[in-house]
């Protein structure tokens, strides 16, 4: 009596790995794209404490000579400013940010790249949101995508 698989039991076996590998595969690329998403989150709490400052210093965000923006937040397309959405991303970014002030609260969106970005570019354009009431401290995290 020989002892052995049969050519059956092997490619049940080969057809059980090929799905737990699809499987696994489609999980990775959700979980590395989620932790793309930190540089998001780290960025937008940073701008946040700015937005605190500024309140704090002219008691408002929407001050005419010192209004929270943009160029406020370091957001720009010069060398060592966040990528801003309206010029598009940077090598050295998965995302390009904007900033929406009103007097006492401050909306900063987060847009994943699609190109121009740091590689890989993504194939949608999601978005990771956050607003902050400076004046009572509660802040509201949004968007699309699994940010």
């Amino acid at each position: 009596m020989k002892r052995g698989f049969t050519l059956l039991e092997l490619v049940v076996v080969i057809l059980i790995i090929g799905v737990l590998a699809t499987l696994g595969l489609t999980q990775y690329g959700r979980v590395v794209e989620r932790s793309r998403g930190a540089e998001a989150r780290a960025i937008l709490g940073d701008i946040r404490k700015s937005a605190v400052v500024v309140r704090l210093e002219y008691n408002t965000l929407i001050d005419a000579t010192h209004p929270f923006d943009d160029n406020a937040a370091n957001i720009g397309s010069a060398d060592g400013q966040i990528p801003d959405t309206a010029t598009g991303c940077k090598p050295s970014h998965y995302f390009s940010y904007g900033v929406l002030a009103t007097a006492d609260a401050v909306a900063i969106t987060a847009t994943r790249c699609t190109t121009g970005g740091k590689n890989p570019d993504a194939a949608n354009p999601d978005t990771l949101t956050l607003d902050a009431d400076i004046v009572t401290g509660v802040d509201a995290w949004g968007g699309s995508g699994n940010y």
